[in-house]
């Protein structure tokens, strides 16, 4: 007879059940949200921009890495934020001849009116919860943020500052 398992213990499926249904939940959220607030914009374009705003300038090749691309996919991507003035060429300080990718005002104003808009959605949600879940949604949903090693949302939404 198998041992019996602690109830408050979830097994690793269970946990990664429950963490796949709220990641389909949050980008759908993210999804509308994007489409309410940046015509055209596709999920890729928008988190270039929230790690430029995170992260400040940077060269096409280090933007690549952070999106998990290719250095050919990052530039047609850089080069479409461009066009639509949402990131601008500066110079490296670190070498004249090189130029690093920046998230211009219209940027930051495109993540902070798509953020307003899931932080609002995600609320309402929110406010459905039972009240005696709340604090441990709070501890778990921080734990997977930080063992997933993205930046938690007032990092880089508060100042925009790196």
């Amino acid at each position: 007879m198998a041992a019996k398992r602690d109830q408050a213990t979830p097994s690793q499926d269970e946990l990664t059940d429950a963490l796949v249904g709220a990641s389909r939940a949050l980008i759908a959220i993210a999804v509308r949200s994007l489409a309410d607030a940046a015509d055209g914009l596709t999920l890729v374009q928008y988190r270039a921009l929230v790690v430029l705003s995170y992260r400040g300038a940077m060269r096409v090749a280090d933007l690549a890495e952070h999106l998990s691309v290719n250095s050919s996919t990052a530039t047609r991507l850089c080069e479409r934020l461009v066009r639509k003035e949402l990131v601008s060429r500066v110079s490296d300080p670190d070498d004249g001849r090189a130029t690093r990718i920046a998230i211009t005002t219209a940027g930051n104003s495109v993540v902070a009116a798509v953020t307003t808009r899931r932080r609002t959605e995600i609320s309402k949600i929110a406010r459905r919860m039972p009240v005696e879940h709340r604090r441990a949604a709070v501890e778990s949903l921080e734990a997977f943020t930080l063992a997933s090693g993205v930046a938690p949302e007032q990092s880089w939404t508060l100042g925009w500052t790196s």
